[in-house]
């Protein structure tokens, strides 16, 4: 089961990682250059918590922490 906050739809999101090479410009030398650039992913703080649904039942959900701490959700 994917890691998704079912109660924002929080989810993975892809980034790039940037590799820089040289000197740079105020430390003396000719400024830094690219050298790699490398995808890489962004998770959510998802925790897995005990949360009571609106029809009374107690259910196990993925839930990110931004939610929790608002109190979107009510823990059990």
């Amino acid at each position: 089961m994917s890691r998704i906050c079912s109660v924002t739809g929080k989810r993975r999101v892809s980034g790039s990682r940037i590799h820089r090479k040289g000197l740079t410009k105020k430390s003396g030398g000719i400024g830094t250059h690219i050298s790699k650039i490398v995808k890489r992913t962004f998770k959510p703080n998802v925790q897995r918590v005990r949360v009571r649904m609106p029809g009374g039942q107690v259910k196990r959900v993925w839930v990110c922490v931004k939610a929790l701490k608002a109190g979107l959700v009510e823990k059990v």
